[in-house]
């Protein structure tokens, strides 16, 4: 109950800052397109602005002229990322506790509920023209597609992704790709990234010239999520990058993010992991597999940058980039699957990184990936969790002389709901085709536009696969599966290498309460009785 009144509050409050940030009524012209970019599995550190060695001009230019957030969170998976973006709520909430399979309690569904409402949903009543490409991945059954959600133009693929080039499909016969509700026929020469390019450029030109409203794009990338597949001559730029090992990338990049004030000085780089080879210690024939696969893995993610450069020159073609409010995140870590080395499942002999292979990256460069932190993709540690976001809107972002400033403010992606509501003048509903909408527990960043600014503080809440987290203020508990409730400040410790448990005991106790008295009002269920849920 008590849950129930803060929502509540959460909504009022919500409504306040809308009409303290826009006195007036905005017309269409002043209204601001919204470009929503997400990208899949990729890791902390992996861009330049964020320490990374790939070389991503675009949107480190992006960043420069805009906000990065230090300490923003996703959920620690695709589907929940997706489910908790789109609707502004926990994904328990939102239907999709775990992935898209059905486990028979409402939240755990597998697809976005009637009781939540989607961005879309929310931005089309205001004037918006709704646009997509890309992974869904929240309702694989065509009632619950993106334009049954809102969204008035989809290019992509419903499910999951997978998929860079038409051979693929040769071996991920279940993904398919649609234009609107219809199935359609990839070219041959299709590359998911720049395929998914096109179709959003061409949306975005038929929404400034044809409708004349404002837009809302949600961009949802494919890359750099596994199988490692890149074009030739983006993998043939990365050659020789990463001979070196992923124990020299990790100290490099660490050291890059203190020199950008990313990380306060005194913050340490996070053991190797547990699972982890040393370099060193990898035979010459290992070593040149694995500096290839990261290399591929690089070529993944400058094409993502090359792409944003395509949208940039659009948005600029089209006198639209100036008030344009660009947002870009990952949904998760970068992803160890496959543990030591990667995986390789694709056809026999084809070289990695073509569209018959299907291969991994592997744990020792998700670890390096996700630099500074602990862990990756599924846990809830920061690794799994944090995201880079990097907000760019020149009329709508204030900055001293005109440069690039950080945010230090936790955030998490809940928070993108109220944000886009405000900016776009819109008003998260109380109802939605007859149901009562829950209320978003998303706080709006909007007001971090307009400089540096202190915000309340709240909860931020992780549930995944039995991983489980909570932070309240600058303490974060952890609990992994079965294991025992860990402690860490992370205002000294933001890479969770001192567990304070045993010398604050009561302060684990209070969070993991916290934690139970969310779960209990979200949904969430024990993993372990889920998984005989699931099996009957």
């Amino acid at each position: 109950m008590l849950l129930c009144i803060d929502l509540r509050a959460v909504r009022v409050a919500t409504a306040m800052v809308v009409l303290s940030f826009f006195p007036f009524a905005l017309t269409a012209q002043e209204k601001p397109n919204i470009v929503l970019m997400m990208a899949d599995d990729m890791g902390f550190s992996d861009l330049g602005c964020y320490g990374g060695e790939i070389e991503t001009p675009n949107l480190d230019q992006l960043a420069q002229g805009g906000l990065r957030f230090t300490q923003f969170y996703n959920t620690a998976r695709c589907c929940p990322t997706r489910a908790a973006l789109m609707t502004g709520l926990y994904q328990h909430q939102a239907g999709l506790g775990h992935m898209t399979g059905n486990y028979g309690v409402p939240s755990y569904q597998g697809y976005l509920n009637d009781r939540c409402v989607t961005i879309a949903e929310a931005l089309r009543p205001a004037g918006y023209t709704t646009l997509m490409t890309g992974k869904w991945h929240v309702g694989s059954k065509p009632e619950g597609w993106p334009l049954q959600r809102g969204f008035d133009r989809y290019w992509g693929t419903p499910s999951g992704g997978g998929v860079y080039f038409k051979d693929t499909l040769q071996i991920r016969k279940e993904v398919f790709f649609v234009d609107g509700n219809e199935r359609v026929e990839l070219e041959d020469d299709f590359y998911i990234t720049d395929d998914l390019t096109d179709h959003a450029i061409k949306f975005i030109d038929q929404a400034v010239n044809e409708t004349k409203k404002p837009f809302f794009l949600y961009f949802a990338h494919i890359a750099p999520h596994w199988p490692l597949q890149a074009k030739p001559e983006d993998i043939a730029r990365q050659a020789g990058r990463y001979d070196a090992g992923w124990d020299e990338a990790r100290k490099a990049r660490f050291a890059r993010q203190v020199k950008m004030g990313l990380f306060p000085e005194g913050t340490r780089l996070s053991p190797r992991d547990q699972d982890a080879n040393a370099w060193e210690q990898m035979s010459p024939e290992a070593r040149e597999d694995l500096a290839h696969r990261m290399e591929v893995y690089a070529a993944q993610v400058q094409c993502i940058d090359q792409n944003v450069g395509r949208l940039v020159a659009k948005l600029k073609e089209l006198g639209q980039f100036e008030n344009t409010l660009f947002l870009f995140l990952s949904d998760n870590g970068c992803s160890a699957e496959g543990g030591p080395g990667g995986f390789s499942r694709g056809k026999a002999g084809a070289p990695i990184g073509t569209g018959l292979s299907y291969a991994s990256v592997g744990l020792e460069w998700a670890n390096a990936n996700d630099t500074p932190f602990r862990k990756f993709k599924i846990d809830t540690r920061e690794g799994g969790i944090s995201t880079p976001l990097i907000a760019h809107w020149p009329k709508g972002i204030q900055l001293s002389g005109g440069e690039g400033r950080l945010v230090d403010a936790p955030g998490h992606v809940i928070d993108v709901m109220p944000t886009l509501v405000e900016v776009a003048g819109a008003t998260y509903p109380t109802t939605h085709d007859g149901k009562e909408v829950i209320p978003t527990p998303g706080q709006s960043f909007a007001q971090q536009f307009r400089g540096p600014q202190e915000v309340a503080s709240r909860d931020l809440f992780w549930e995944h696969e039995g991983n489980k987290a909570i932070r309240r203020g600058d303490w974060k508990a952890v609990r992994i599966k079965s294991g025992a409730w860990q402690l860490y400040d992370l205002k000294h410790d933001r890479t969770e290498t001192n567990n304070l448990a045993k010398e604050q005991p009561e302060k684990t106790k209070e969070l993991a309460q916290a934690w139970k008295q969310w779960a209990d009002s979200a949904g969430v269920i024990e993993w372990s009785q889920l998984q005989k849920q699931r099996k009957k």
